[in-house]
């Protein structure tokens, strides 16, 4: 092929390695064999990002965006090959979605939205679009399980609070942090494992809640300040 790769280029790449005559390790892969691929090519994206952040250089962003994109062509063509839907399909719906989602700017009254009222329209699109879903088991339920926990206990939280009632404001989150402190100073671990548990689990969920009463992406939080730690032990052991 001459000059550079196109999208269709790309596509019948995919086909061609899943086709008869094509790589073994391609060809037997199924939705749930790809789902570990597509967890670390996402936390790698994700790591990509910082890289950019940190030095300006995008080469690691770039490469890896491109396999998350092969991930979705893979994806894609394994549900055409089992007559489920097309790479096309995936195409159309997600345009439909964002034009469905965005009628500050593709709809008849463009420009008529503020910044402060788009989450709420955002979010009342979202739910009239999975009333019907048979898929949906509840709407806590909802809420991927294979999020990072810190990420899913923020929005299970926040939705709890929103339709039932049962969040936990500040004040409330900061005071079980702190009995949870006490009994951390009383219990004695090697006895009470099961007890350590409970405590620390009071302290992750509350910490989760004040996170998202104030907006801070604890996951975030917690990643940076690993990298934190590593920067700081490792520059102490460098001769």
């Amino acid at each position: 092929m001459d000059g550079k790769y196109t999208f269709e280029d790309l596509k019948h790449i995919v086909e061609v390695l899943r086709g008869e005559n094509g790589c073994p390790w391609d060809r037997k892969q199924t939705h749930e064999s790809l789902k570990p691929c597509m967890m670390e090519e996402a936390a790698e994206l994700v790591s990509s990002i910082r890289i950019y952040d940190k030095t300006g250089n995008a080469e690691n962003m770039r490469e890896e965006l491109g396999d998350i994109l092969l991930q979705v062509m893979l994806h894609s063509q394994i549900a055409e090959e089992e007559q489920i839907f097309t790479l096309e399909d995936v195409i159309n719906e997600i345009s439909a979605k964002m034009i469905r989602r965005h009628p500050h700017v593709f709809g008849a009254n463009t420009g008529g939205k503020n910044a402060e009222d788009i989450p709420v329209t955002w979010e009342e699109i979202k739910r009239k679009e999975k009333e019907g879903k048979t898929w949906i088991e509840s709407p806590l339920k909802e809420i991927p399980r294979e999020l990072p926990s810190l990420t899913r206990a923020a929005k299970v939280l926040k939705k709890a609070d929103k339709l039932y009632g049962r969040g936990s404001n500040y004040k409330e989150s900061a005071m079980a942090i702190a009995e949870a402190a006490k009994k951390l100073e009383r219990i004695c671990p090697e006895e009470n494992s099961g007890e350590l548990e409970k405590i620390m689990g009071e302290f992750l969920i509350n910490l989760s809640n004040i996170a998202s009463i104030c907006k801070i992406p604890a996951e975030q939080v917690l990643t940076d300040r690993i990298e934190d730690m590593i920067d700081e032990w490792e520059t102490v052991e460098k001769p």
